[in-house]
């Protein structure tokens, strides 16, 4: 594999917000961490904000471990296992009405309690590593008293005030309001979810955007000629602002890790990883054989104009495909691994990827599947 992305360059990086989201994040740090990619500053709103500062201090262990390990009481002073049974649809229906009447409750009273959300950044935040850190760290925040968005340089913070300003940032509307320093904030994603601007406005050019496609504002950006913005995105939809569960942050931050290295290597594919080594022709060719046994399984045969103007045409408009053979088959081949059951996390030629799909098939077989 080749990188698709210039190694010799440092890289500034926007960190999109989005809550339990975030664990995508750290997976796309993690591919740009193996693949040797510098960065040289993070600018974050909300769980981005977060993310930064652990970027800032170049901790991606403690990163990971912190996003494998979530859980709702991390965050808010609520019960693990009534959360996790809501969210995961496993609430018995006669118990709902008495928790959505206890969350209602919650909000009634002003939101949730998000103490242990603040005790969370004061043992993951190492504030002196951030300021000492070769990497420039901004966030972004909204500004209830003064009723405006802050854009804040990290290191020109006043000692001791990081973590406010963390919190700051993240703070989700549905969240019990206390002032921090003596004003009020909510969520920098409520004016500004993912601050390209920021570090645009400070010199930045070239520019990696993650996004996890969080709750917020996104604003209209002009982008100066001389930029060069990069945008790694999820294919899969991640989990619920709110979801802070084991499982699914696991999920989003291997989606993250893939995610990571399509960009960096231009691996092909919608859900899985391929490392391309068929030509257009081969695509043909394989389409051709594979339609011409369909047709024999149901005894008929088919020339090659029929082939070129009915059966590829016809099974295009069924996958949805506009684009090349190459695009036909693979998408074909995605669809019946999916319907195997073979995990799309790991990176494939077409080849092995046919080849799991053979084997898988005579395991089935086997065992009278």
């Amino acid at each position: 594999m080749h990188l698709r992305i210039d190694k010799s360059k440092e890289y500034a990086i926007a960190l999109e917000g989005g809550g339990a989201k975030g664990a995508y994040e750290v997976g796309v740090w993690k591919a740009l961490e193996e693949a040797g990619i510098k960065y040289c500053a993070v600018a974050g709103s909300s769980v981005g904000a977060l993310n930064g500062a652990l970027m800032a201090m170049r901790d991606l262990q403690t990163a990971i471990a912190l996003w494998e390990n979530i859980t709702y009481s991390q965050i808010m002073d609520v019960d693990d296992a009534q959360m996790k049974a809501f969210f995961g649809k496993e609430m018995q229906w006669s118990d709902v009405p008495a928790f959505l009447k206890e969350m209602a409750e919650v909000v009634q009273n002003g939101g949730f309690d998000i103490r242990p959300l603040r005790c969370l950044l004061k043992d993951t935040i190492d504030e002196e590593r951030v300021r000492q850190s070769d990497v420039e760290c901004y966030l972004v925040t909204y500004s209830l008293t003064d009723r405006k968005e802050m854009d804040l340089d990290v290191k020109t913070l006043k000692r001791g005030t990081l973590h406010d300003m963390l919190l700051a940032s993240a703070y989700f509307p549905a969240f019990k309001q206390q002032p921090l320093g003596g004003k009020f904030y909510t969520d920098g994603g409520i004016q500004n979810v993912l601050p390209i601007d920021s570090l645009l406005a400070r010199g930045y050019r070239d520019i990696l955007a993650i996004r996890i496609y969080g709750v917020g504002y996104e604003k209209k950006v002009d982008i100066p000629q001389d930029a060069c913005i990069t945008v790694i995105a999820p294919t899969e939809k991640l989990g619920s602002v709110l979801r802070f569960e084991k499982a699914q942050t696991q999920r989003d931050l291997q989606l993250g890790y893939f995610d990571g290295l399509r960009a960096l290597y231009g691996l092909e594919g919608e859900t899985y990883y391929i490392d391309r080594q068929w030509s257009e022709e081969k695509a043909y060719g394989i389409l051709c054989a594979m339609q011409r046994q369909e047709a024999e399984q149901k005894g008929k045969t088919v020339s090659l104009r029929e082939l070129n103007e009915e059966w590829l045409p016809r099974l295009a408009k069924k996958k949805k495909v506009k684009g090349d053979y190459y695009a036909l088959l693979l998408k074909v081949l995605e669809d019946q691994a999916e319907e195997m059951g073979i995990t799309p996390f790991a990176i494939r030629t077409e080849k092995a990827l046919f080849q799991e799909m053979i084997q898988k098939q005579a395991e089935r077989t086997g065992s009278g599947g």
